[in-house]
């Protein structure tokens, strides 16, 4: 069942002195004003003539200024009718003209215009500035009626200004009288904080000064202005058709219908729009709130609207056009019968005094906030969540995985106290404000190669603590290109970067911050719209600024993450997604890529790694990548050292690195597999071997060399037990050579003997025997 809107008669006015004549007026002249004392006994209709007039604090003082400067203090006594307690003037000079006046907790505040004709306030700058704000207070004083205090120029040199006085603040506006170039400008004086907010809607700024006049605080306008960044940014005037206060801000309303709220601390949003818009400025429209509820009436039509999603709730017709809406009374000023109707908002026509308000149909309970925060979290959640079951309320109440419902619910409960709610809340609202300080030092121009790095760190920060998705991604894309330092230093920040002094990166951030640096697309998928993901937009940062960090980045990712996020998932090694970033194969520059392939951890990504080293001639370079390799990597070990020991059998440029070499050999690789090995990669002899190889002829394998290598796989010392090698024997060493057979006497042989031998025999070496047969 849906709540209903509802018009309540409170009154039919015969309980107003006065009554017949008080119809009259409100039913016969379109153009009188009425104003309503702040406890909600005493009407006030202003009509043909103009005064200035507004109620002060108390509910039976009515304070009246003329344009001429002229203040009158009426009271209303114990009899009926009103009586002049005093009268005095504002303006000390001659020549001044009041152009607006409020009164604004206690105090009598107006803008009042210093000599100048209306021809000289439109053709001259100068006279346009021509006016001035003023302040006095307002003391009561008894039967005597109200002390007005000194006066005290709160702004000299100002444009014309209208007033409009909530319950806690002053709002100065612009008129149609006020000079164009400032008509997007508006200002808010907070007396209890003294100060004043200056606030342009149009540009989405507002800065904040001083100005409490009890310390005799004064400003000129225009130094005031030309001192704040971007207000004085081109702008056409504000075109408003109603000013209203409510209890929190200002409502205006345009000539196309759309109703906005300045909030008192300079904030600007939009409410709504209504189904009609006013046609002119002679037509009459009312804005007021109630209970998160925006009421207008333009003309003879009444529309309700929420003030959160500025959602059309209801639209009545009325049965006349002359109806004014009055403000709630002051709180604690009710009587009884207004106690009982708190919440709503009151009409005045000819035919009575209304109430505007909700009313729920007869039965309906209607839920608590907080049951409405749970029911809403409910469905939020249910859209995101990829489980079949149904979640419901009392599941987000007890479980202690949604905690956010949670909390604010307990804030609504009143279980967290302001102060904790504003501890908790600190560390992002003294962020905001230096973002806000930072904004307004970059349009001034203040040292900005400073500032816009700060703002991009500020910006990166910000992005990071969000989803990063779609929009959010493609910003962070935008900041990247821009400003690479800037974004890079926020990055070292949050990942907390630093080097460990041995060519490695270390961080100390937490998973969850490296889940989203390495959360990307999924394999094979290429990125929309030239949009990064925020692993590679790293990668590609690091190959501008500092290239040969980028293989220890890489091998730090690698060693975070967990499953379906980075390292180790589904998608694509990082290794590959960085390799990706510098470009094609062939067109990567080669160190990197080598880096980044012999850090990768994977057997095919080093041992082609290892490959390109070999085809480079690096040996010493391939030899300490295999030696680089743990005791858990023995078959990738094995693999580098075949691949290498291939290369020693064919040519003799890897025979410097012989003891890498020897330290590769796996332990557990016989002598026999080893010559095996050997053998298959021998090149094949085309001419039977000769002592000494042929001049520029690559050498062959000797024995030497490859002893090294059989003493690495053979154990140290003879063998106790029976020969397990065919080539035991020549890696066993006594250590002495064995006794010399005995040495009888030679007989020289006759050639004449042996007719087949032919004896030689050089001057001081033995004999060397050859058969010539």
């Amino acid at each position: 069942m849906k709540r209903a809107g509802t018009l309540r008669l409170l009154s039919d006015l015969s309980n107003f002195s006065g009554a017949a004549r008080l119809r009259e007026l409100l039913a016969g002249d379109p153009a009188v004003r009425v104003r309503c004392s702040l406890d909600g006994r005493h009407l006030l209709l202003l009509r043909c003539v103009d005064p200035r007039g507004r109620p002060p604090a108390g509910p039976a003082r009515l304070v009246l200024v003329w344009e001429s400067g002229l203040v009158e203090v009426w009271g209303a006594g114990v009899g009926p009718g009103w009586r002049l307690l005093q009268s005095t003037e504002l303006c000390r000079g001659g020549g001044a003209r009041v152009v607006a006046v409020a009164a604004a907790r206690g105090r009598l505040v107006w803008c009042e215009e210093r000599q100048a004709d209306a021809e000289d306030r439109l053709r001259s700058p100068a006279a346009a500035f021509s006016h001035c704000v003023c302040v006095r207070t307002l003391e009561p004083s008894g039967e005597a009626g109200t002390n007005l205090g000194r006066t005290h120029i709160l702004l000299h040199h100002c444009p014309s200004f209208g007033l409009v006085a909530s319950r806690k603040d002053l709002f100065l506006v612009p008129t149609a009288t006020t000079w164009p170039g400032v008509g997007h400008i508006l200002l808010i004086w907070s007396p209890g904080k003294g100060k004043v907010i200056v606030v342009a809607p149009s540009l989405g700024l507002s800065h904040s000064k001083s100005l409490n006049p009890g310390r005799g605080d004064t400003w000129d306008f225009q130094t005031l202005i030309r001192g704040l960044p971007g207000l004085l940014t081109p702008r056409q005037p504000l075109t408003v058709h109603t000013w209203a206060p409510t209890p929190q801000g200002l409502l205006l309303l345009n000539f196309r219908g759309t109703v906005s709220l300045v909030q008192s601390h300079g904030g600007t949003r939009a409410v709504g729009t209504l189904q009609e818009a006013p046609v002119s400025l002679a037509g009459s429209a009312a804005l007021g709130t109630f209970h998160g509820t925006l009421a207008c009436v333009l003309g003879s039509t009444l529309e309700l609207l929420d003030m959160g999603s500025g959602q059309l709730l209801e639209r009545k017709v009325l049965s006349t056009d002359r109806i004014h809406l009055l403000e709630p009374p002051a709180p604690g000023m009710e009587n009884e019968e207004e106690l009982e109707t708190r919440g709503g908002l009151r009409l005045l026509s000819a035919l009575g005094l209304f109430r505007v308000g909700w009313e729920a149909p007869q039965g309906l309970e209607l839920p608590s906030a907080e049951d409405l925060v749970f029911e809403e979290a409910c469905e939020y959640y249910q859209r995101r969540s990829l489980r079949g079951a149904q979640l419901t309320p009392e599941e987000l109440r007890h479980s202690s995985t949604f905690r956010a419902p949670q909390a604010l619910a307990s804030i609504l409960q009143g279980h967290v106290s302001p102060s904790t709610l504003l501890t908790t809340l600190r560390a992002e609202l003294r962020d905001y404000r230096a973002l806000e300080q930072l904004k307004a030092q970059l349009v001034a121009g203040d040292d900005e190669e400073a500032g816009w790095t700060e703002l991009a760190e500020h910006e990166v920060a910000r992005l990071l603590r969000t989803e990063l998705m779609g929009d959010q991604l493609a910003q962070l894309n935008t900041i990247f290109q821009a400003l690479p330092t800037a974004a890079w230093g926020a990055i070292l920040r949050v990942l907390q970067l630093q080097p460990d002094g041995n060519g490695k990166l270390r961080s100390q951030a937490p998973p969850d911050v490296w889940k989203k640096v390495l959360g990307g697309t999924a394999a094979g998928k290429e990125p929309s719209n030239g949009i990064l993901p925020l692993f590679e937009l790293l990668c590609q940062c690091l190959c501008r600024l500092e290239p040969r960090w980028l293989p220890p980045f890489v091998e730090l990712a690698q060693q975070q993450g967990g499953p379906g996020w980075g390292a180790g998932g589904p998608g694509l090694p990082l290794y590959r997604r960085a390799l990706a970033v510098l470009g094609e194969e062939g067109t990567r520059p080669e160190a990197l890529e080598l880096e980044l392939l012999l850090g990768s951890g994977r057997p095919k990504a080093v041992l082609q790694a290892v490959g390109q080293l070999v085809q480079k001639e690096q040996w010493e370079r391939a030899l300490e990548a295999g030696l680089a390799l743990g005791p858990s990597s023995p078959l990738l070990r094995s693999e580098i050292f075949k691949l290498l020991l291939a290369e020693f059998a064919r040519h003799r440029r890897l025979d410097a690195h012989l003891p890498l070499l020897c330290r590769l050999c796996p332990p557990d690789l016989a002598p026999a597999e080893l010559l095996l090995l050997l053998r298959t990669h021998l090149p094949d002899e085309l001419e039977p071997p000769t002592p000494f190889p042929e001049p520029r002829a690559e050498p062959p394998l000797t024995v030497g060399l490859l002893r090294a290598l059989l003493e690495q796989t053979g154990t140290q010392g003879r063998p106790s037990g029976p020969v397990l090698s065919l080539y035991e024997d020549i890696l066993w060493d006594p250590g002495t050579p064995p006794p010399a057979p005995p040495r009888g006497p030679m007989t020289a042989l006759q050639a004449s003997d042996h007719p087949g031998l032919e004896a030689w025999a050089p001057s001081g070496q033995g004999l060397c025997v050859t058969d010539r047969g």
